[in-house]
């Protein structure tokens, strides 16, 4: 029987030998995982039949409106956008458009949103550079009128966004009465 017992210590740890016949037990990895502390221990048991999770591929992010190419910005987003909202004030947009041009009353060659209501008003949005956070000035006129003025636009604010300019630009309209009740 002592012959039986080195046998058996010979063989595996996880293999134990009793009346003639061969049992195995599992295998089991043990992964212990301590925090800095060492308050909380946490054990996870492996067994050779775990399937690795499949990665999922992450969608990629489509960038944001605002961080795209300038004229693709302007042309794509903000003209139709501002078209939109003068529209649901019951007004009319006869023109408006995106040019690299003169600014009104400063005469310097920069970008320039001009828009002109219909009966209304017309604005010059202008750009220093090709990028919406470039300095940026409004001029305002009545119809048929050249603008007298030029202001600074969102010159305080760090994130411009498509929402931001619009309302802004209603604010400017609005506060010089040219668009609806003040």
């Amino acid at each position: 029987m002592e012959e039986n017992t080195e046998i058996n210590k010979e063989n595996s740890p996880n293999t134990i030998k009793s009346n003639s016949e061969e049992i195995k037990e599992p295998n089991p990895e043990k992964v212990v995982n301590m925090s800095e502390n060492n308050a909380v221990s946490k054990v996870d048991m492996k067994s050779e039949n775990d399937i690795p999770a499949k990665t999922i591929p992450i969608p990629k992010k489509e960038l944001p409106i605002e961080k795209k190419p300038f004229q693709e910005f302007i042309n794509n987003h903000l003209i139709p956008s501002l078209t939109e909202e003068i529209n649901q004030r019951g007004l009319e947009v006869n023109n408006i458009n995106l040019r690299n041009t003169n600014r009104p009353i400063a005469e310097d060659i920069c970008w320039v949103i001009y828009c002109e209501i219909k009966d209304t008003c017309s604005f010059w949005l202008s750009f220093e550079k090709e990028d919406i956070c470039s300095l940026k000035s409004i001029s305002l006129s009545k119809p048929n009128q050249k603008p007298s003025i030029i202001e600074s636009f969102l010159i305080d604010e760090k994130r411009i966004t498509l929402k931001l300019i619009i309302s802004r630009v209603l604010q400017r309209l609005n506060g010089q009465k040219l668009i609806g009740v003040n």
